[in-house]
């Protein structure tokens, strides 16, 4: 009886593993594999940069931020951290609190946080640095960005 089950549960799974072949789509307007999607209308890229760059976006960053670092205090405050969730948490502050910033960040578990891209105004670019080190763990910030002032479009 063991060996039948052991049999009939491995054709089971054997047979829904083969039929697994067929890729899913993850809603009804996602395109087909290989397909290249059409770019979103000027207006769509508009309202989600304004929605971005909302102060009720600004919020929720923030909190998750805040609700980052008291998780990591529960779990004994260590400073020393894993890069990506330095660089994780940096860029999260960063976007919530530069609005319009091209900013890219890589840390090292040593602490040392490198930003780099463009930000629109100088302000912008002297907030990088105190803005990083608010975040636990971050020992050193290294800033590469640039302030490009943003290009008035005209059609």
């Amino acid at each position: 009886m063991k060996k039948l089950t052991s049999f009939l549960i491995g054709a089971v799974l054997l047979l829904s593993a083969a039929s697994c072949d067929n890729t899913s789509k993850t809603s009804v307007t996602a395109p087909d594999a290989g397909e290249v999607p059409a770019s979103p209308a000027a207006q769509t890229t508009q309202d989600a940069k304004e929605d971005a760059q909302s102060e009720l976006r600004r919020r929720q960053l923030n909190s998750d931020i805040r609700a980052r670092e008291e998780r990591n205090l529960a779990t004994g405050g260590d400073t020393d951290r894993a890069a990506a969730d330095l660089a994780s948490e940096v860029r999260s502050k960063l976007e919530a609190n530069i609005p319009g910033g091209v900013l890219t960040v890589n840390a090292t578990k040593e602490g040392t946080v490198t930003v780099a891209g463009t930000v629109s105004q100088q302000d912008q670019l002297a907030k990088i640095e105190p803005l990083a080190k608010e975040i636990k763990g971050v020992k050193n910030v290294v800033v590469k960005a640039n302030v490009v002032p943003p290009t008035s479009e005209t059609r």
